[in-house]
């Protein structure tokens, strides 16, 4: 029996070089799909490795559609993924995944996987509008809706990678410390994007028939700043008489923001972002357990993912 054929977006990025490993990594996907990797620049060592793990590696580039229907014939699945940081602007994220989905429609794709998340303006009645680049998806994800193609939603959570070096990090006094505009008991929904992101979307796609049209939430649990924190001084007690979590007011953080160079309206969206923890939820409080439930393997744990972090390199005992 031929395998089916899986395109994978951004697969040079977190989450696309996420799913093409696992797909290809795990026997029983690896018999069963054969694996497609886009990336603009077939000739990166990024790319390079992937082809070394067996994926097809092509070239194709989001902003410019007409390249996209070469890769997405006769395909079976797609997953499609954006990046707003690329260009800190949700109007081009709109553009790709609305086109990524007409093709997929055009051309027969039976199981679209697209990278989504909560629209926060309607989630929140219009207290936070300017989350931009989560907006920007959901809008993707209803039109996808709206024209019928066969398709599961994955919504990735916080990204852990967030954190080491950048909101944790060694304070000008000597001390570590966490500091987000977000209450200290607000529930985050941690996510190793780089090495989990395959262990759903191959599930996703294992399981079709369970989670067609319904929305997955990626993430291996919900922490609390405070429990961040706790297990980050439990890691690394070399510092933990010194390290504690700061909730930072708004304005604060976002001058944070403008002293590394981005522009106002990012410092505002990510200012909002952190807010969504506590006015409604990342991901509008669901639960976990239906996602997990298609992963047959071990999600990440936080403790985990920091235990070797380099970021952390010179506070290890």
């Amino acid at each position: 029996m031929s395998k089916q054929t899986i395109v994978v977006f951004g697969a040079t990025g977190k989450q696309g070089g996420s799913v093409v490993k696992s797909l290809l990594q795990d026997p029983k996907s690896a018999s069963k799909f054969h694996v497609k990797a886009v990336t603009r620049d077939v000739s990166k060592d990024s790319a390079k490795s992937l082809e070394a793990l067996g994926a097809e590696v092509v070239s194709a580039d989001l902003d410019k559609p007409e390249t996209l229907s070469s890769v997405i014939k006769g395909a079976y699945g797609v997953f499609s993924v954006t990046n707003f940081l690329e260009k800190l602007n949700a109007a081009p994220e709109i553009v790709q995944g609305k086109a990524v989905a007409d093709i997929c429609k055009a051309e027969g794709v039976q199981h679209l996987v697209w990278s989504s998340l909560l629209n926060v303006t309607e989630l929140t009645g219009g207290k936070l509008k300017n989350v931009h680049h989560f907006d920007s998806k959901a809008e993707v994800e209803a039109y996808i809706r709206d024209i019928g193609v066969p398709a599961t939603f994955f919504l990735a959570g916080y990204f852990m990678s967030n954190l080491p070096g950048m909101s944790i990090r060694e304070m000008p006094d000597g001390n570590w410390g966490l500091g987000l505009p977000t209450p200290a008991n607000a529930p985050m929904p941690l996510f190793a994007a780089e090495l989990d992101t395959g262990k759903f979307v191959k599930g996703i796609f294992l399981n079709k028939d369970k989670v067609l049209g319904e929305r997955i939430y990626g993430a291996t649990a919900y922490y609390t700043p405070t429990q961040i924190i706790e297990e980050f001084k439990e890691s690394y007690p070399k510092v933990a008489a010194t390290t504690s979590y700061n909730e930072l007011p708004a304005e604060v953080y976002k001058s944070i923001l403008g002293s590394i160079g981005l522009p106002p309206s990012f410092q505002e969206e990510m200012s909002e972002n952190h807010q969504l923890f506590s006015v409604a939820g990342y991901f509008g409080g669901a639960n976990l357990d239906a996602s997990h439930a298609i992963v047959g393997e071990p999600l990440t744990t936080w403790k985990q993912y920091i235990a070797n972090n380099p970021a952390f390199a010179a506070i290890k005992s």
